[in-house]
């Protein structure tokens, strides 16, 4: 396959991915469909979004506006299922593979523009795991980011190894696929074994 098309099909992936939880979440929260639309949107592109501006780029749904395809699709799969349920193992999964992909893609944009090593890192986590927070702030729920499924450890763990690996002129593709398997490790490992960060008071519930 060819690398620049297997980019944009995961980044397609990765789009919908965090569009169908964002959609699934909203849904649950009883949103009506324009609700369900703009937390699907929000979920999936803010992070990118931010990452140009920051940058000094063009968000990325301006400059492909085929990004909102798979946007739409996660909404009407979530209208048309209609029922209120968890996010389930297999939006999970995807989920955790728009991670990768965005603290990878995020990462590499960073480091195409010439930002400093320390940069490239904050923005491949502000990439990855903005939207996922924002979704959850506008739903009012406590964000996953920030007390559970070790979400911005998997993003660090990721941009860490992208940068190193860059750094050391080490293949791009091997970088990214590499950095892409830790997010996905980190993240799952945590899932399965419900590993979370300490906790400066312990004992309260989540």
């Amino acid at each position: 396959m060819d690398l620049e098309l297997l980019v944009y099909s995961l980044d397609l992936v990765s789009t919908f991915a965090f569009a169908l939880v964002g959609a699934r979440v909203a849904a649950n929260k009883g949103l009506d469909y324009g609700g369900i639309l703009l937390i699907a949107a929000i979920a999936s592109i803010s992070g990118g979004t931010l990452r140009n501006i920051f940058m000094g780029q063009q968000p990325p749904w301006i400059q492909h506006p085929w990004l909102f395809f798979p946007i739409i699709a996660a909404v009407v799969i979530t209208i048309a299922i209609g029922k209120k349920q968890e996010v389930g193992r297999f939006a999970l999964s995807l989920d955790t593979l728009g991670l990768a992909v965005a603290t990878v893609s995020s990462a590499q944009f960073a480091l195409t523009h010439d930002a400093p090593v320390l940069a490239a890192l904050v923005l491949a986590i502000v990439g990855a795991v903005s939207g996922g927070l924002f979704r959850d702030i506008l739903c009012q729920v406590q964000p996953v980011l920030l007390h559970r499924e070790t979400v911005g450890t998997s993003a660090v763990a990721g941009a860490m190894f992208y940068v190193a690996m860059t750094s050391l002129g080490i293949n791009e593709a091997v970088t990214a696929l590499v950095s892409g398997v830790a997010v996905v490790a980190v993240r799952e490992i945590s899932i399965k074994f419900n590993w979370n960060l300490p906790k400066a008071i312990s004992g309260e519930k989540s």
